[in-house]
């Protein structure tokens, strides 16, 4: 069958999009458009527009776009081909006709379709006839309503390599081979392929069975699979099918969302609890085209794995498989069950709101690739490091998608300097019990600050670079001019955390010296010092500005060093909150969101402002 871009442009062309939509949703004309609440997401303010001219329509809501096939595939769940024809009809248009070899295989399939129905009337009845009972009782066991036990078509397939050929004698046994519903084996007869088995019919979007699953019920049957699915067929691709995806469908678009489980009994058992957008794969890892029909119902499908080992391999394989079809918007969550169970378990033992609660505590893929290749191996040496950074980056360069493959190299790269690059924190300064520690004659005593409480050591001033920096130079100069006040600035320098690991040594080494049972003089200091190899400051560090204190002594040297101190803990605290004010400005610019950020703006400009006087800088900071 041909169908060329101008036929279907013509197609598109007669057909009302309005009016096709219209049918199913309530529309309201909106200028020269048509509005309407979106049927593809849950929402009481419409954002769901109509453009009959441009002939698409489109959800400012959840995204949701297309025309008016788009919406017969999509909406109303009918293949491709389906959905021309119906069209077609409606726009008084002759359907191109198919060639002679399109046409024999969709012949083909229609009859295997009716090979694979009167299979499921076979398989029911037998589930409610006396051979039945074992497969009742499972069900009975597996607490399943009866409501749901029809809705999914379970049935049973006899123990008896000919009961379901001798059932369904009115097809010649080469269809039923064709459909997978019979095994030939070289040199034998054929046989039924299902026997003593709880069955479940696999439909496809248009609901009509394509293929079948078993769940065996003998446990002494220790050669045979515990499920077994229909091999691929002209009906069943199982790389390509999505159990489930015809409920699912209609109960994603009430609450936007998808789940994924492992198999198909844990679609059912989520159903019995009320979660109804259940799917499954079938036998495989989720495939690209899976996870690709899956993104045509929601942006972010939720895939739930066991916590055991082999659920943290399903979940990395179903990662590697979704990195490089990842594009804006899409993306997968990966929610992980408690060990050994599953989603039946976790219902039966806490409730449905206990499975609602592990699928809302989602992670997301990024998070889930950073932890499993984390914790898959050890990582006592820099070996080991480097082997998980060069594992992360191999998973990056396999995102087609430029943009995000950039986010998550930036994303992962600063996890992984996180961990490997850790700065060890080192205990807050305590002051000596008993005195305030040597001070300069004449100085007037100050208590010491309190020791640093829990809040504030989870908030250290960090120090990058520009004035804080040179104002940090300046200050560790001053103290080791002038020793005698190291006790007395103890605890705000503990509070510092300059990003240069230099500037981080020297502090610790002057903390150390603080505690000294005796004061030095700043030549005996800066001896100890240099021996310890530390770099000390030049007037290069802090851009020659000429602090008094550099150049004078006395109680006004230390009054002036104490000012800078204290200039030196406001500072970086100032600019902290103020980028976080720009930032919360930026999401909301409410009259005290920029009230607040213009309060901490004149703040910082005042502190800049004192610094260069006190630094009599010779160039603006």
């Amino acid at each position: 069958m041909s169908l060329t871009p101008q036929w279907l442009d013509e197609l598109r062309t007669r057909v009302s999009l309005s009016g096709l939509i219209g049918r199913s949703v309530r529309v309201t004309k909106a200028g020269r458009e048509f509005k309407a609440c979106c049927p593809f997401h849950n929402e009481k303010t419409p954002s769901f527009t109509i453009n009959d001219e441009k002939g698409f329509y489109h959800c400012f809501g959840c995204g949701a776009h297309g025309d008016a096939i788009r919406w017969m595939t999509d909406h109303q769940g009918l293949p491709f081909m389906d959905a021309v024809k119906e069209l077609a009809v409606e726009a008084g248009m002759e359907v191109p006709a198919p060639d002679p070899r399109a046409a024999a295989k969709a012949e083909q399939q229609k009859s295997l379709h009716d090979v694979m129905a009167a299979a499921q009337d076979f398989f029911v009845r037998s589930l409610a006839e006396e051979r039945g009972e074992q497969a009742r009782r499972y069900l009975a066991s597996r607490g399943f309503p009866a409501g749901v036990v029809r809705d999914f078509g379970f049935g049973f397939a006899p123990d008896s390599r000919t009961a379901l050929k001798e059932a369904l004698s009115a097809f010649p046994d080469d269809m039923l081979i064709e459909a997978g519903l019979r095994i030939v084996v070289e040199g034998k007869e054929p046989y039924d392929r299902f026997r003593g088995r709880l069955m479940l019919p696999i439909l496809d979007p248009r609901g009509r069975v394509i293929a079948f699953g078993g769940r065996i019920l003998s446990a002494e049957k220790t050669d045979a699979p515990k499920y077994l699915n229909s091999p691929d067929t002209p009906l069943f691709d199982k790389g390509r099918t999505v159990y489930n995806l015809h409920r699912a469908g209609p109960a994603s678009r009430q609450n936007g969302r998808v789940v994924v489980v492992e198999g198909y009994m844990d679609v059912v058992a989520l159903a019995a609890a009320g979660i109804g957008e259940a799917v499954a794969p079938l036998g495989t890892a989720l495939t690209e085209h899976q996870i690709e029909r899956l993104w045509r119902l929601v942006e972010t499908p939720t895939l739930c794995f066991d916590g055991d080992a082999a659920g943290q391999r399903a979940a990395m394989r179903a990662i590697t498989r979704a990195l490089p079809l990842l594009r804006p918007g899409h993306s997968l969550r990966i929610a992980t069950l408690p060990a050994g169970m599953d989603p039946d378990d976790v219902v039966k033992a806490q409730g449905p709101a206990a499975m609602e609660t592990l699928l809302d505590d989602a992670r997301s893929l990024v998070d889930v690739l950073w932890q499993v290749e984390r914790d898959s191996l050890p990582l006592a040496t820099p070996e080991d490091k480097a082997g998980l950074k060069a594992r992360l980056l191999q998973h990056c360069e396999t995102i087609a998608h430029p943009d995000i493959k950039s986010l998550y190299r930036r994303e992962l790269t600063e996890r992984f300097g996180e961990l490997a690059f850790a700065r060890k924190e080192r205990p807050p300064f305590q002051p000596r019990q008993g005195g305030s520690g040597p001070r300069g004659k004449g100085q007037p005593w100050k208590p010491a600050p309190l020791p640093l409480g829990a809040q504030d050591k989870a908030k250290m001033l960090r120090i990058g670079t520009g004035p804080s920096t040179n104002l940090l130079a300046a200050v560790l100069s001053g103290l080791i001019l002038h020793p005698q006040h190291i006790v007395r600035h103890a605890d705000s320098l503990a509070r510092l955390h300059p990003e240069d690991a230099g500037m981080c040594a020297l502090i610790d080494a002057l903390l150390v010296q603080s505690d000294s049972m005796q004061a030095l003089e700043s030549e005996a200091l800066r001896t100890i010092l240099l021996e310890r190899e530390l770099r000390l400051p030049s007037a290069q560090d802090y851009a020659g500005m000429r602090f008094g204190f550099l150049a004078g002594s006395g109680d006004s040297a230390g009054d002036e060093l104490a000012e800078a101190v204290a200039l030196l803990v406001e500072l970086p605290a100032v600019e902290e909150a103020l980028a976080a004010a720009s930032k919360r400005a930026e999401i909301d610019l409410s009259d005290e969101n920029f009230a607040e950020q213009q309060r901490l703006v004149a703040r910082r400009l005042a502190l800049l402002a004192r610094l260069g006087q006190m630094g009599r800088a010779r160039a603006a900071l």
